[in-house]
C-alpha cells in the first residue's frame, strides 16, 4: 500500500523542527510536506500551483496551525471541511491558541481534534508523537478510491 503524505501547515520554524523531531522517532515512511501559510496548504490540497503535479491521493492527516499569514487556519479548515472531496481528510488543529472562540469555531467547522501546543519541548514532542501514533499508525482511513480527485 502506498504511504500518504502528512501535511504540516505551520509558519513557525521552531515548531516545524520540533514536529519533525517528534515524527522522526517513529521512523514513519510518510513524507512530511510543509506548507508555511494557509494559501500554500490550499494549493497543496487542491493540487494547484507548485503542487499541480503531485499524486492525486490526499494526505493521511493535516496538522494545522491557526495563526498563519495569507490565509489563516480557520479559513483553511472552513474550505477543507466544506469541500465534499476534501472533508474526509483528518484535520488536527495544533496551535498555541487556547481561546474558547477558536476551539468552538474549529469544532463547528468539523475539525477532528484540537490540540494546544505545550510550551515545554518534551511535552510538545510527546503531543505530536501521540497524534501521529493515532492518526498515522492506528486510524483506518477511507479507501484510496474515495480520496482521489
Amino acid at each position: 500500500m502506498e504511504t500518504r503524505d502528512i501535511l504540516l501547515v505551520e509558519d513557525d520554524t521552531n515548531d516545524i523542527e520540533l514536529t519533525l523531531t517528534a515524527l522522526e522517532e517513529y521512523n514513519l515512511a510518510n513524507r512530511v510536506v510543509i506548507a508555511r501559510d494557509g494559501a500554500e496548504a490550499l494549493d497543496y490540497l487542491y493540487r494547484r500551483g507548485a503542487y499541480a503535479a503531485r499524486p492525486a491521493n490526499h494526505p493521511v492527516i493535516v496538522l494545522l496551525d491557526l495563526q498563519m499569514p495569507k490565509v489563516d487556519g480557520l479559513e483553511v479548515l472552513r474550505q477543507v471541511k466544506s469541500d465534499p472531496a476534501l472533508k474526509i481528510i483528518p484535520v488536527v488543529v495544533l496551535t498555541s491558541s487556547d481561546q474558547e472562540q477558536d476551539i468552538v469555531e474549529s469544532y463547528d467547522l468539523g475539525v477532528n481534534a484540537y490540540v494546544v501546543k505545550p510550551v515545554a519541548f518534551d511535552k510538545f514532542v510527546e503531543a505530536v508523537k501521540q497524534l501521529c501514533l493515532f492518526w498515522v499508525l492506528t486510524n483506518e482511513p477511507p479507501p484510496d478510491a474515495l480520496q482521489s480527485r
